[in-house]
């Protein structure tokens, strides 16, 4: 066994003992699921997670606010995601079998910035609505989609789009914003 080889056993024993101990601190954590490090993970207790979930390294998780009761970030059976940052003070669902590819942004709020004497970090959360990726939906890498959105079971979203309005079932959608680009059989 070579020294890179220990170590690769080394960090996927240490992902496992942190998925393990973390576990107990979610609403709910389906059995065979992970969490590889390192992840930034905050209001665990309203995060409901699937069984056989990736959380994968680099990912940040956040419920900044509750604004509804929880569970307010809902990744459903063997959702994976990848170094994916999902905010919500609503809800956020993924359901079963979604995959989400590196440096997706997924989120059920915005900041204000109304007040230009107001730093806009330092503003109210605006514009809440709830965001649902139905059942085995796939983002490409780098896709942004915004409050109040529902993204339709089977559809690919293409890299680099931003989705800002619904996802019609077993579509492609591309672009900024995105846009139907050809149904799927």
């Amino acid at each position: 066994m070579s020294v890179l080889d220990a170590m690769i056993l080394a960090q996927r024993a240490r992902d496992r003992l942190f998925t393990a101990l973390a576990a107990g601190g979610f609403a709910e954590f389906g059995t065979g699921s992970r969490i590889l490090l390192p992840t930034r993970i905050s209001g665990a207790q309203h995060m409901s997670i699937g069984a056989g979930v990736l959380i994968g390294a680099g990912s940040w998780l956040i419920v900044p606010q509750q604004r509804e009761p929880g569970p307010n970030i809902v990744l459903g059976d063997r959702v994976r995601i990848n170094t994916t940052s999902i905010s919500a003070v609503h809800r956020v669902e993924l359901e079963e079998g979604v995959a989400i590819a590196r440096g997706c942004y997924i989120s059920d709020h915005s900041h204000g910035f109304a007040d230009p004497d107001i730093p806009i970090r330092d503003q109210l959360i605006d514009r809440v609505a709830p965001v649902l990726i139905r059942r085995g939906a796939w983002l490409g890498q780098n896709v942004v989609v915004l409050p109040g959105v529902t993204i339709g079971r089977g559809s690919v979203v293409g890299a680099n789009s931003v989705v800002r309005s619904d996802v019609p079932d077993r579509t492609v959608v591309a672009g900024i914003p995105a846009r139907v680009i050809r149904e799927l059989p």
